[in-house]
């Protein structure tokens, strides 16, 4: 019975709360990130940039550039497909 031994051990229990704490403090450092993100979002919009528009740069620079060239290929594939190229 793994269970009975985490919770009578001590040692475990206390690991796993190190554990849980830690994430628990990561996820508030990623709340605060999240909110900076945002508010420079909303800076860049209101210098007239499409908020859009950078959300997809962001999206695209995280991808390698074989896989980005692959991913516009069935892009303009589909689109001639559907006549809209």
């Amino acid at each position: 019975m793994p269970d009975a031994d985490v919770a009578s051990s001590g040692v475990a229990a206390e690991e796993l709360k190190q554990f849980i704490e830690r994430i628990e403090r990561l996820e508030e450092e990623k709340a605060g990130l999240q909110g900076d993100i945002k508010d420079v979002m909303l800076e860049l919009k209101g210098r007239g940039f499409d908020v859009k528009a950078v959300r997809t740069i962001l999206r695209l620079r995280k991808k390698d550039h074989s896989e980005r060239q692959e991913e516009e290929a069935i892009l303009e594939l589909y689109m001639q497909a559907l006549g809209m190229a």
